[in-house]
């Protein structure tokens, strides 16, 4: 890419020097944003002023860890009710009894997953640290756990065996292929055709409290990840020490898995309105943009849902320029967009409303086919 690229076949009009073949110093002469430069119908595109880093990232981290240290005071300051009416609203992280302590544990969230696309500074070894730091500190999960699972899901969307996000461990069956498959097999670990309904009682509530606790703590120790135990650990018993002189063991161990219950339910619908409704299948070996659009939607732009999504109603666009900060999407949507106009590519667009029915109804849809193919002679 950086010694230039094939813009027109050779020999064809309009062609540059060497038979139509444009250096990358050439293309960018002609990128500025009034310049309509064509060749032989194909446009160039200047994405560079959006994919610049996220502004601020020492100033986020500086607030996050001024907040993070007013708990070391709470642990010990002797007026517990001055502790709980005024400074339990700051607190960082796991606190979600208040609406502002909920709203900074979604932005960790969002905040660990830009460092994890490497899109706040400009060197991959600070996000790499400030990312360990953020998701193993600040929120006691695995830099290299969500690494792992979540490059895979980027590289290879919605495909089996490939995107660990559609590994449902036989207890969900999704897409069209896969409950054909488990009912022509006679494979029954789960009434499917009621999948829609035990959902609210399995998926939301337990994802993030039982299943990836267990699954990051297990990944840590039997790969022997002892940074990011250190860090997972260090979360942990900064939580604990200040939070047992506040409400004791048990209250400490309610509060953290109450607030867990809630960031896993916000976190099972934001994510899954985007993919779970979409084309969920075995490898198809399609180009990358079609294989990317296919497994991908986006949920309409207003002031709620960017909050709500942290900017990753815009989907498609994360999954096209990953290491782009998530507030410029909106920005580079309607090239997308024009783009996938042109080449005949579908771009989903839907209200937050019937994003979210369809996790439900696709969900119903699977586990129909898979009780047509089980019933079937």
């Amino acid at each position: 890419m950086g010694g230039g690229g094939q813009l027109t076949e050779p020999g064809e009009p309009g062609g540059g020097r060497d038979g139509g073949v444009y250096t990358w110093e050439e293309v960018q002469s002609h990128s500025s944003r009034n310049d309509q430069w064509l060749v032989i119908d194909r446009k160039v595109y200047n994405i560079t002023q959006w994919a610049k880093r996220h502004p601020g990232g020492f100033r986020v981290i500086s607030h996050y860890a001024g907040e993070d240290a007013t708990e070391a005071f709470t642990a010990f300051h002797p007026d517990l009710t001055f502790v709980r009416k005024f400074l339990k609203p700051l607190l960082i992280g796991e606190l979600a009894a208040t609406e502002p302590s909920q709203d900074r544990n979604k932005n960790a969230g969002w905040l660990q997953h830009d460092f994890g696309h490497l899109s706040v500074f400009k060197k991959s070894r600070w996000n790499h640290l400030l990312h360990k730091f953020i998701i193993g500190h600040l929120k006691g999960a695995s830099a290299n756990w969500w690494n792992h699972r979540h490059f895979q899901h980027h590289a290879k969307p919605n495909i089996f065996r490939k995107d660990p996000d559609v590994n449902m461990l036989s207890v969900f069956v999704v897409g069209t292929t896969q409950p054909v498959e488990y009912g022509i097999k006679k494979i029954k670990h789960m009434p499917y055709n009621h999948q829609h309904q035990y959902f609210f009682l399995v998926g939301p509530p337990l994802l993030i409290p039982v299943f990836f606790h267990i699954q990051i703590m297990h990944t840590m120790i039997s790969r022997h990840d002892w940074v990011d135990l250190v860090w997972s650990m260090s979360y942990y018993l900064r939580y604990f020490s200040c939070y047992i002189p506040l409400y004791g063991l048990f209250g400490s161990l309610a509060l953290i898995s109450f607030v867990r219950f809630l960031e896993s339910h916000w976190f099972v619908w934001v994510t899954q309105m985007n993919h779970l409704p979409m084309d969920i299948d075995h490898e198809k070996h399609q180009d990358w943009l079609t294989m990317q659009l296919q497994a991908t939607c986006n949920i309409e732009q207003s002031f709620f849902n960017d909050w709500f999504s942290g900017h990753l109603n815009f989907q498609i666009e994360h999954h096209l320029f990953p290491t782009m900060p998530r507030h410029n999407y909106h920005l580079v949507a309607p090239q997308v967009r024009a783009l996938c106009e042109k080449h005949g590519i579908p771009y989903q667009m839907k209200t937050l409303r019937q994003g979210l029915v369809d996790i439900v109804k696709s969900l119903k849809n699977s586990g129909d086919l898979w009780l047509d193919a089980y019933l079937h002679k």
